[in-house]
């Protein structure tokens, strides 16, 4: 489906994935490179709806329910957003994707990771990236730096440092059984290294 470069970031919260995607893009479009920078949920304006209510809302939401919300909004993402992008030849920088699923609804959650995952696969009709950068921290690293941010944690950040260990765990999984795919950096080093680390991934592939 794919003339373009399609580069997902993955993470626990706090991991620095939207300081990397922002680097990232910077030095993309300093190359020339027509960049979409995205995320999931919200990566549109159905997924805005949908991030409000994963994200922010109110009360319980069961597990499946919520690993449904987010296979929705991935589904409209790639098909409206993702997919377009990358047949016009762009490079598409996304924080988070499926992967975000599996070790959030399927670890965190404790639903059947596979099934999770299948969900996400068939929403968008087996669509995976080209790289998936994993920036990853322990726990109570990444809380530290949540509560230096100063702001209001998230359904999923406001969750027990067993879940986000679950998390983290299972990203790591991920990442040893697909290594073609993944870059996992240690997220504790500083920005610009982690970036300098990204870059030397990425640029045989542009």
């Amino acid at each position: 489906m794919t003339n373009g470069l399609w580069v997902t970031l993955e993470g626990g919260d706090g991991s620095g994935k939207t300081t990397q995607a922002a680097l990232l893009a910077e030095w993309l479009s300093g190359q020339g490179r027509t960049v979409l920078h995205t995320r999931e949920p919200g990566g549109s304006e159905v997924g805005t709806l949908i991030r409000d209510i994963v994200l922010h809302h109110r009360g319980e939401i069961a597990p499946r329910a919520e690993a449904l919300l987010y296979a929705a909004d991935r589904a409209h993402h790639v098909a409206t957003v993702v997919r377009p992008a990358l047949e016009r030849g762009d490079v598409v920088i996304q924080d988070r994707y499926l992967d975000s699923s599996v070790a959030y609804q399927g670890a965190g959650r404790v639903l059947d990771a596979v099934q999770v995952r299948d969900l996400s696969l068939w929403a968008t009709e087996g669509a995976l990236p080209d790289v998936t950068v994993l920036l990853d921290i322990d726990p109570a690293a990444a809380r530290h730096r949540l509560d230096a941010d100063d702001k209001p944690f998230d359904r999923l950040e406001a969750e027990k440092e067993e879940f986000h260990a679950r998390v983290r765990d299972a990203y790591l999984r991920l990442a040893d059984a697909e290594p073609g795919r993944f870059l996992t950096i240690d997220a504790t080093l500083p920005p610009k290294q982690i970036a300098e680390l990204v870059r030397t991934r990425i640029t045989p592939l542009l």
